[in-house]
């Protein structure tokens, strides 16, 4: 499935990360896959209620949580630039399909 949304035509997720050295890109195209699944999920299941978007947004971030011992290996890490951007991107998201969510919320389970 593509994203069909054309507030997110052309948008280029965790763009500082790929932009930094710090991070592979291997690792960042993991998280942008995490990112593009979300927008899938999103489309399709088209959630009403808050707590649905939290569901896909906190099983994404899980998804970010299982990444972070990857970066390790790679002497990288999720740390506050990558936090920042990936945060950023989740409130991106929720915002293009209509969601004024805070962001918090929307990764309240991360541990990065």
């Amino acid at each position: 499935m593509a994203i069909t949304n054309p507030k997110l035509d052309g948008y280029l997720f965790l763009d500082e990360m790929y932009r930094d050295d710090f991070f592979p890109n291997s690792l960042v195209d993991k998280g942008k896959a995490i990112l593009v699944e979300l927008c899938e999920q999103l489309e399709t299941e088209k959630p009403m209620e808050a707590e649905e978007v939290f569901q896909l947004t906190h099983a994404a971030t899980e998804s970010f949580n299982d990444l972070q011992e990857e970066f390790y290996e790679c002497d990288s890490e999720i740390e506050t630039a990558a936090r920042e951007c990936i945060a950023a991107d989740f409130e991106f998201i929720t915002k293009a399909y209509g969601y004024e969510l805070d962001v918090e919320e929307l990764i309240a389970p991360r541990d990065w």
